[in-house]
C-alpha cells in the first residue's frame, strides 16, 4: 500500500491527495481541498471574456468589443477573475474550486489550460470541465469559469 501524502496548508485551505498520488504527473487539479475552519466561503459568478457588467436583456453589441480568440478571452476572463477575488479580499491562492465550461473542448482546453497554470503560478484548485452547446450572455463566448474561494477571516 502506497503512503497518503499529508495535507499541505495553502492560504485557508489543507491540499488533500489520496493513495495513488504521483506528483510528477501533470494536472490542472487536485482531488480535494478542506478549508479551515475561520475561512469564509466566497461564491464568485461565472467569469467570462465579456464585460462583467452589462445590461439584461442582453445588447449585443456590448460583446461586440471583447475578443473573439480563445487567448483574448481566457485573459479576459482570468483579469475579471482577480478583480473578483481583489474585492472579497481574496488572493488567487484562495480559490478552492473551480467549474469550468467550455463551448468547444477540443479547441480551447489546451490555451485555457496554460493560461491557467501560469495564473495560479503552482496553486491549483479542484475543478470540474464540461462542455456546453453554448452561453447565455452571448453565443460568440468560447467559455466561462465558475469559481469559490476560501477568504481568510477577518
Amino acid at each position: 500500500m502506497t503512503e497518503i501524502p499529508a495535507p499541505r496548508r495553502v492560504g485557508n485551505a489543507d491540499i488533500i491527495h489520496h493513495e495513488g498520488y504521483d506528483d510528477s504527473i501533470v494536472s490542472p487539479f487536485v482531488p480535494a481541498i478542506r478549508t479551515v475552519s475561520n475561512a469564509r466561503l466566497v461564491f464568485i459568478s461565472g467569469v467570462t471574456g465579456a464585460p462583467v457588467y452589462h445590461d439584461h436583456p442582453h445588447v449585443a453589441e456590448v460583446f461586440d468589443a471583447m475578443p473573439m480568440d480563445a487567448q483574448g478571452q481566457v485573459t479576459n476572463a482570468f483579469d475579471h477573475l482577480d478583480q473578483a477575488l481583489k474585492a472579497a479580499g481574496c488572493e488567487r491562492h484562495d480559490v478552492v474550486n473551480m467549474i469550468r465550461f467550455f463551448s468547444n473542448i477540443d479547441e480551447d482546453q489546451d490555451v485555457v489550460n496554460k493560461h491557467q497554470k501560469e495564473w495560479f503560478g503552482g496553486h491549483i484548485p479542484t475543478s470540474t470541465t464540461v462542455e456546453v452547446v453554448r452561453f447565455a450572455t452571448d453565443p460568440r463566448l468560447r467559455f466561462e469559469f465558475h469559481v469559490v474561494a476560501a477568504a481568510p477571516a477577518s
